[in-house]
């Protein structure tokens, strides 16, 4: 597979603008690791290598066990390894993804609600919107995941 576009080259002020996105999300006080468990998922349902390799390496360096890794893809049936903010992001993360499918219903927002106060689930829905259009950057513009590139 080879890069079609390197998009931060082409548009650096996009990818900056994006990077500002970036920046606020991580200071919004939602926790490193849970937005990176989101990213995760989310480039999960959108088979993105890149940002799959990407956020495994970011969440392994943030010290998350490997077994935790592992069942990301089905958080629902990992016990206790998923605390409740974990499960109801991934819930969240899941719908929001979705959005043609699910329309985002209103017991999913309730759900939701019941962990997040609203800035925070603001903040989290903003996280969900960047790691979407990341996704789409990446995929459409094949950029390597590190493993692959690295050959």
């Amino acid at each position: 597979m080879s890069q079609r576009l390197d998009y931060n080259k082409i548009a650096p002020a996009g990818a900056k603008a994006l990077g500002g996105v970036y920046a606020y999300v991580m200071q919004s006080g939602l926790s490193p690791a849970l937005i990176e468990l989101v990213f995760l998922r989310i480039s999960q349902i959108n088979n993105c290598a890149y940002c799959l390799d990407m956020h495994t390496r970011d969440l392994v360096k943030k010290g998350v066990a490997i077994e935790k890794l592992a069942l990301v893809q089905a958080w629902g049936e990992g016990g206790s390894l998923f605390d409740e903010r974990e499960r109801a992001a991934l819930a969240w993360a899941e719908t929001v993804t979705r959005v043609a499918e699910t329309n985002v219903p209103d017991d999913a927002y309730q759900a939701a609600r019941v962990v997040f106060e609203e800035r925070e689930l603001i903040d989290l829905t903003i996280a969900i919107g960047l790691m979407n259009t990341y996704n789409r950057l990446a995929i459409s513009f094949r950029n390597a995941p590190q493993a692959v590139a690295a050959k």
